[in-house]
């Protein structure tokens, strides 16, 4: 059986980048960039004022100074007219610095009387002009492959008149549940019989992450619908299954899948929970059979689904950030298998400390809830106490934690 650190290896090796696409700015939020963007034009593309004010040529000006206004420069206009000493034009924030101006006072250093000015400070020269192209200039790289677009690198697209941008595509994830005891919420279960959380958990992750979601409803246990529902799911990059995976005699996954040419590169990891995950190809398509356990399904999605997605689509760490923190209660040792303890995180005093979360059990949805990180504690671990600093697999930034502060667990292969 092998460990974690082997299986998640071999699923990096095996997930391929998407094949870009272009995209327009509007949509490829949270996308990652897959070609170099470079500025159509300087920014700012003439000096402008920085302030609400008056422009004038500032040299030898002291605090007492007066000048004739002789005009007045919106923004988006230029002015034509020269500007000579002793002369001062009003001007907008924005707005061109006019010809044979070199400074500008702000409203509030000038005393206004008619058309003249009275300076209240000695200008310092050059002072409150944006300089053209002092943000970028033409043909400057702006954003190179790998970039994560977010909220301000579409705006710095936008500025550089860049419309249309290569990114990688969101994957496409089919998702099917199989197991003759699930029913679909909002029909009343029978005996023995439980609804199907595994998808509806599977799916809100899927979206968190930016994919687009398929679900394929639930498999009973026999072939045929299965392997029915195996085809519809391998048409896109990525098929998950929860349950049928493990040693029964109802398990029936694997062999539904190999009907379909299915390659498997590794079944069973030495973890806990999640020993029976298995993963493999179809085709061009990532298959990843989870547990049907929820707290299993949930872990060895994060563990493995999550950084293949993230590979898929571009991102340059595909894995869980780590955080260092300070474990709150203590952790027995002695498993044989490497354990995944679900938790959360509370900053005191400038640091973060990682409470295990009292359900740790596989058929729990409580497990999860409020999780926000994964302690590993690998096997044959001895008890690890209270206040021991400890490195977990971040899923969810707890408030006032940034990226920055995080150690990433492997860089991109």
């Amino acid at each position: 059986m092998i460990t974690y650190d082997e299986a998640i290896h071999r699923v990096i090796d095996t997930v391929k980048v998407l094949p870009p696409v272009e995209e327009t700015i509007e949509n490829a939020l949270g996308r990652v960039l897959a070609a170099p963007v470079r500025a159509r034009w300087a920014m700012p593309p003439v000096d402008n004022s920085a302030m609400d004010g008056f422009a004038l040529k500032g040299t030898g000006l002291t605090a007492g100074s007066e000048l004739r206004v002789v005009g007045f420069v919106p923004a988006g206009r230029p002015f034509t007219q020269a500007i000579s000493e002793g002369e001062a034009v009003r001007i907008m924030t924005g707005a061109p610095i006019p010809a044979g101006c070199d400074t500008v006072v702000p409203m509030e250093e000038a005393e206004v009387e008619d058309d003249r000015i009275h300076l209240s400070k000695t200008p310092g020269p050059g002072q409150h002009i944006r300089r053209r192209g002092e943000e970028f200039e033409e043909g400057e790289p702006l954003l190179s492959p790998g970039t994560p677009l977010y909220a301000g690198e579409i705006a710095l697209l936008a500025t550089a008149g860049i419309s249309t941008v290569q990114v990688y595509p969101r994957p496409r994830v089919a998702l099917l549940a199989t197991g003759d005891e699930l029913v679909e919420l909002g029909a009343p279960p029978g005996p023995g019989q439980i609804i199907n959380s595994n998808t509806y958990l599977l799916a809100a992750r899927l979206r968190e992450e930016g994919c687009h979601v398929l679900p394929l409803g639930i498999a009973r246990d026999e072939q045929r619908d299965l392997g029915d529902k195996i085809a519809a799911g391998l048409r896109l990059d990525v098929l998950i299954t929860t349950g049928g995976v493990s040693v029964g005699d109802r398990d029936l996954v694997q062999d539904a899948l190999g009907q379909h040419g299915f390659s498997p590169i590794f079944w069973k990891v030495k973890i806990k929970p999640g020993k029976p995950v298995l993963f493999g190809t179809a085709g061009k398509t990532a298959v990843f059979g989870l547990p049907g356990n929820p707290a299993s399904s949930a872990s060895t999605f994060e563990l493995f689904v999550r950084p293949a997605l993230r590979r898929m689509a571009g991102f340059r760490d595909p894995l869980p950030p780590r955080l260092k923190v300070t474990l709150s209660t203590a952790i027995d040792g002695g498993e044989k298998r490497q354990r995944f303890l679900w938790g959360t995180l509370h900053e005191d005093q400038g640091s973060y400390h990682f409470n295990p979360s009292s359900r740790q059990s596989s058929g729990q949805n409580r497990s999860l809830q409020g999780a926000q990180a994964l302690l590993p504690v690998p096997a044959e671990s001895p008890a690890i106490a209270a206040g021991t600093t400890v490195e977990v697999l971040l899923l969810r930034l707890p408030p006032g934690q940034s990226l920055q502060e995080t150690v990433p667990q492997q860089s991109e292969p």
